[in-house]
């Protein structure tokens, strides 16, 4: 059911591990080539393009692309009561993380009138994605909401697939939860958008024929979503600024002899189960938890609901078992992997998750699953995927800021450096720059 990749004894450089480590495909550049018309035919037409693409891509033409308040209200009405209670619960721990995350303003003194000052301000306008595919993502919802709140971001708008399947009072709409969800967070300009249209729609804003405006462009789009979503996120930055190119979701677990073999198994699974390209990576010292755990997959995938979906995503070229020397070479192959989700299985965790340089996060010891990331942690999960986590964070309020320098200097504290101003512009011929220097120095009576 899953492949192994033994590197005992093998060299295990850089070069060399992006040769042998499991990597699924996700070519963002073929999908451009369908994503570009969907673009296209919404920056052209609007409101009327995105009803046309509505029914074409989800099977449902919704009338109302924003989601009327009292449709927000009566979803969380209906809301599952224990539901309610565990997102109510999920967004109060995330506001906890979050809040924590907010960035304070710093003012340097750099001479005796010269002053630099690092302001925070947050982006006026964001649109979040939360997806509708084989898991409507009610918990992503969460997961952008939160940070971009905490951040001071005046102006919030989601938009979500509309749902063809849903009971006949929300037929058009978002998936009630996710409805629901909005509502908890005080989210009320929501759109039954989806797919790379929802992206463009953020990107060039939309209009009724008549030009009525029904969505305003944003400045920043963030959340999760198919190949098709992240083409069109690649597309248009630029014109908007965007969180990452995410791609299907993956869990790597380094564990020793010491792990339990029906966690590791089903803490696997539980990231197989998102999507048939999933990737589920165990990295061990250990070839007998190997075995173990393999076993284990055998007996816990044929009984799981997804069977089918988390076989394929276990035996795609995208997962392993991977058989190491000892837990330092572990280490090195987890940094090279840089994981999206990263569980360590070990004695001593703590001391090991320490040592650990590249991943989206980490989650430590048998109690502390990816599943409990995905919803109540109080961390984010909408991470870097594919390997970037060695050069990207996942989403925070920082997400959300941009941090400005506002430059404070009196006539005493330019003369200070005019000579060094002079000396650099002259140095890359660019005289004008010494002038503008010069013409300040100068007494002009």
């Amino acid at each position: 059911m899953i492949a192994r990749t033994d590197l005992r004894g093998r060299p295990l450089d850089t070069a060399s591990l992006r040769q042998v480590l499991p990597r699924g495909e996700f070519d963002v550049e073929a999908a451009l080539v369908a994503v570009r018309p969907i673009c296209d035919q919404v920056h052209h037409g609007g409101a009327r393009a995105l009803r046309e693409l509505g029914e074409r891509f989800d099977g449902v033409r919704p009338e109302q692309l924003r989601v009327p308040g009292d449709a927000l209200q009566a979803a969380l009405a209906q809301l599952d009561g224990a539901v309610r209670a565990a997102l109510q619960e999920s967004i109060r721990r995330a506001r906890l993380v979050h809040r924590d995350q907010r960035r304070q303003d710093v003012t340097t003194q750099v001479s005796a009138g010269g002053r630099v000052t690092e302001r925070w301000i947050p982006v006026g306008r964001v649109g979040l994605y939360a997806p509708g595919g084989l898991a409507v993502l009610a918990s992503s919802v969460v997961m952008n909401a939160v940070p971009a709140q905490e951040a001071g971001v005046p102006s919030i708008a989601l938009a979500s697939p509309p749902q063809r399947e849903n009971p006949a009072r929300f037929a058009g709409m978002p998936h009630p939860t996710v409805l629901a969800a909005c509502a908890l967070l005080g989210i009320d300009e929501v759109y039954a958008v989806g797919g790379a249209q929802a992206i463009a729609m953020f990107a060039y804003g939309a209009r009724e024929d008549d030009g009525t405006v029904v969505c305003e462009p944003v400045n920043l789009v963030t959340g999760p979503g198919n190949i098709y979503v992240v083409a069109a996120k690649r597309l248009l930055k630029g014109l908007i600024g965007i969180d990452s190119e995410a791609g299907p979701t993956e869990i790597a677990v380094l564990a020793d002899d010491s792990a339990d073999p029906v966690l590791v198994a089903a803490d696997l699974i539980s990231q197989a189960e998102h999507d048939p390209m999933a990737a589920s990576v165990l990295i061990t010292p250990d070839a007998e938890l190997a075995d173990a755990v393999e076993a284990e997959l055998a007996v816990q995938v044929a009984a799981t609901k997804h069977t089918e979906r988390v076989r394929q995503a276990l035996s795609g070229r995208q997962s392993a078992i991977v058989l190491v020397d000892d837990l330092d070479a572990g280490l090195v192959v987890c940094d090279a992997y840089a994981a999206e989700h990263l569980e360590i299985h070990t004695r001593e965790p703590a001391a090991v998750a320490a040592r650990v340089r590249n991943a989206g996060a980490i989650f430590v010891g048998p109690y502390a699953p990816v599943s409990l990331g995905d919803y109540l942690a109080g961390s984010n999960h909408v991470l870097p995927t594919g390997g970037c986590a060695c050069h990207s964070s996942g989403l925070s309020v920082q997400s959300f800021l941009r941090g400005v320098h506002v430059v404070e200097y009196d006539r005493a504290a330019l003369a200070e450096v005019a000579d060094h101003v002079v000396a650099l512009a002259d140095a890359e011929d660019l005289p004008g720059h010494g002038d503008a220097v010069r013409a300040r120095a100068r007494d002009r009576g």
